[in-house]
């Protein structure tokens, strides 16, 4: 008959309750060993008592491993008990009525003098056995704390290591690029434009100045979608802007497309009329922008859209012109219009000198820009945080050797004959014969500087400096210049004139028929004779070879093919072959004025103020002085002077050429000037066409001077590509005539105490 199985797990009488001594810990039956015996081990009967045993001696516990201990579990002695009891050997037990149970019966039982198990009072009856618990866990032993010290100590110092590095690197290192950096986003450097120089005439009266005006500025990277709150910023600020700068919306949205520039010029030199309507169209979108309701719409695009945000504002909330600045700056302006435009010149849309004296003295003139730099957020100044400022440096102001009146009559009197002639242009130059200074240089057509697109690329020149052409007649004075001061001849040379001469491979003939004349040396030149020239300058030398070498020597020490001095952009200083270059009617040809010689007018108009001046020449001017930012006016330095020929040779020929203006054979009458003596020489030249090479047309000239008697200034007159006529003294000699008699009015010149000697031009064989 099988005995049911004794219930496990627990060690206490009825009741299934364990009473434990008191100090010790209750037992702790390891999971999964609930119910069960150990294997090996006998268990005791629940009533059967224990037999006594012999004493035996207490051996110190083996080392066990460590056990998991619940938080309910008692300190060491529980421990110890459970391990002595473990340890002990029972005796076997006397199996209880009725149980049945074989292991029951070999339990030993408990001897009188054994210690009754701790938890377990006497009489008490075994509790019933618990349900089966989980295993617990195995106790956790703890790490050395010193080590775990350690670790904390070195992980902690190689964290603070790496923020003391960054530190460093942010700090020392890499401080002035972050700054940069910052402040580059931060702060916009505008340039300060100095204000540029006046050009004035000899008697201070502005020419060229500048007023101030407005370039109208952007910031790109405020028009970006994340800077606006709308996607196409630059397009709405373009369809905005465009009307009132005249420009074309695409330009101007190509231009607010760039945002890694901070700055922006939209357009140039604006008047305060268009500053103000930007500036008040700014203020109208900015107000409206700043509602409320827009401005709750501008908060919202700095949420997330599961938190409601927005992506964009609309548009009536956008204020595209918020990125939109002004810039004082200055506008180049010419109070005169036209006046002396081809000499002064003028500026370009950058206010840069791009023609003329603007262009010469642009350095000068333009001064030495400055920058400011200051904090910006939002389009506003933020004066509190600091900036930097770098002056600009103002430029110099010149004062011309012009003369505004005789300027103006020299002008007046060009475009009227230009006009009533059908030519081409032609210009007039009026230099003092005793400084060397320009008292006016007008060409015709002109222009107006203000207004720049009402003129052709090709009115924008100065062709009294620019043009270099075949003078014709006029250089028959340095041809008779050679031969008097070489002692050759003198004025009253007799000189047999046929009406025909055959050299190298040319017949040479006057610009009239004409049989045999018999003129003096002061009647060729009255007479302008071609023929008569060649026969005078055939003196010169042995041979005609030495001959060229000789004239060469004073055609170069008058001033043709060398530079005035002046150093305008784009002068021509003329070519002049060399005598040994010379090849057939050349040789001759250079005599009087065609072929291998040309110059520009000024050049012409001095070779006769060296003649007016005793024989020496003095280096053109056309700038009198300057004036420095601090006030200090800086006379220019006069110009230099070369004797060209003798006073009396100079004298001679003043004589020579009034012959020209008073005899009735003479080719300059309309050139005179009432109550003054006047000396000059008339010019007709085939004129070189400069697209073709060849020659077409003719060019007129006529250069004098007056009072011939006390010489005070030279006029040159040259027309180019005349239609109605062609001769210099019937186009220029008029022209003459009209700037001379201005000019010796407005000086205050007094008229000529002495009549002219009028020499005679022919002689009787």
């Amino acid at each position: 008959m099988s005995t049911p199985r004794q219930p496990t797990g627990g060690t206490g009488g009825a009741g299934g309750r364990r009473f434990v001594a008191k100090g010790a810990a209750p037992r702790q039956t390891p999971r999964g060993q609930a119910g069960r015996a150990e294997p090996g081990k006998a268990q005791p009967a629940k009533a059967q008592p224990a037999k006594p045993q012999p004493a035996r001696a207490k051996q110190p516990p083996k080392a066990q491993p460590p056990k998991a201990q619940s938080p309910k579990a008692a300190g060491p002695r529980k421990a110890q008990s459970v391990k002595a009891q473990s340890a002990m050997p029972r005796p076997p037990r006397a199996q209880s009525a009725g149980t049945g149970d074989p292991k029951a019966a070999r339990r030993p039982l408990r001897t009188p003098g054994q210690r009754r198990p701790e938890g377990r009072l006497p009489g008490r009856p075994r509790p019933k056995s618990r349900p089966p618990q989980r295993p617990q866990a195995r106790a956790i032993r703890l790490a050395d704390p010193r080590r775990r010290l350690r670790v904390v100590t070195v992980a902690l110092f190689l964290v603070f290591s790496v923020f003391a590095g960054r530190l460093v690197q942010l700090q020392l290192l890499d401080s002035d690029a972050l700054a940069a950096d910052a402040n580059t986003n931060r702060y916009l450097s505008i340039p300060i434009t100095a204000e540029r120089g006046s050009i004035t005439s000899a008697d201070g009266v502005a020419l060229a100045t500048t007023v101030d005006a407005y370039d109208i500025t952007a910031d790109p990277a405020m028009f970006t979608p994340e800077a606006a709150g709308v996607p196409d910023a630059p397009e709405q600020a373009a369809a905005l802007l465009a009307p009132i700068l005249g420009l074309s919306k695409e330009k101007l949205a190509a231009d607010l497309h760039t945002p890694k520039t901070r700055y922006k010029r939209l357009a140039a030199q604006q008047s305060p009329d268009v500053k103000n309507q930007i500036s008040d169209l700014k203020s109208g979108l900015e107000k409206q922008a700043n509602s409320k309701a827009c401005l709750a719409q501008k908060r919202l695009l700095t949420k997330s859209a599961e938190e409601g945000g927005r992506t964009r504002v609309d548009n009536e909330c956008a204020n595209p012109l918020a990125g939109v600045f002004n810039r004082d700056t200055q506008k180049r302006v010419y109070p005169s219009d036209g006046l002396a435009s081809n000499l002064v010149g003028f500026v370009n849309a950058e206010g840069e000198g791009a023609g003329g004296l603007e262009q010469q003295y642009q350095k000068q003139l333009a001064g030495k820009d400055g920058r400011s730099s200051y904090a910006q957020a939002g389009g506003r100044l933020v004066p509190t945080a600091g900036g930097s400022l770098d002056q600009a440096v103002p430029g110099t102001d010149l004062r011309l050797t012009v003369n505004r009146d005789i300027q103006w009559a020299a002008q007046r009197a060009i475009t009227d004959q230009v006009a009533n002639a059908g030519a081409e242009k032609g210009y007039v130059v009026v230099q003092d014969v005793k400084t060397g200074q320009v008292l006016a240089m007008a060409t015709s057509p002109g222009f107006n500087p203000n207004d720049l697109s009402t003129a052709k690329s090709s009115q924008l020149g100065n062709p009294a400096l620019q043009d270099s052409y075949e003078p014709g007649s006029t250089a028959k004075l340095m041809t008779m210049a050679a031969v008097l001061d070489s002692g050759k001849a003198t004025w009253d040379t007799k000189v047999t004139v046929p009406g025909r001469l055959q050299r190298a491979d040319v017949n040479f003939q006057d610009d009239v028929d004409h049989g045999t004349w018999y003129l003096t040396l002061a009647g060729v030149l009255a007479k302008s004779s071609n023929i008569g020239t060649i026969e005078a300058f055939e003196t010169l030398g042995a041979d005609q070879p030495e001959a060229n070498r000789v004239l060469d020597g004073y055609l170069r020490k008058f001033g043709v093919a060398q530079p005035t001095g002046l150093g305008f952009p784009g002068e021509a200083a003329g070519k002049l072959k060399k005598p040994e270059d010379l090849v057939a009617s050349e040789k001759y040809n250079i005599t009087f004025g065609q072929g291998p010689m040309t110059l520009s007018a000024l050049q012409a108009t001095s070779v006769y103020s060296t003649i007016a001046n005793g024989g020496v020449r003095v280096a053109p001017s056309v700038v009198q002085g300057t004036t420095s930012p601090d006030g200090r006016y800086t006379p220019a330095a006069p110009g230099a002077q070369t004797r060209v020929v003798s006073e009396q040779t100079a004298k001679t020929l003043t004589e020579m050429l009034e012959s020209v203006v008073t005899d009735e054979q003479g080719t300059g009458g309309k050139a005179a000037v009432p109550g003054y003596r006047v000396a000059g020489k008339t010019g007709t030249a085939n004129r070189v066409d400069p697209k073709t090479g060849g020659y077409r047309g003719y060019t007129a000239s006529f250069i004098g001077f007056a009072p011939a008697d006390a010489p005070r200034v030279t006029v040159s007159c040259v027309i180019q590509d005349p239609v109605n006529g062609h001769f210099g003294g019937q186009l220029c000699g008029p022209v003459f005539k009209q700037v001379m008699e201005f000019t010796l009015k407005t000086l205050q010149v007094p008229p000529s105490g002495s009549e002219a000697p009028n020499l005679p031009v022919e002689w009787k064989p």
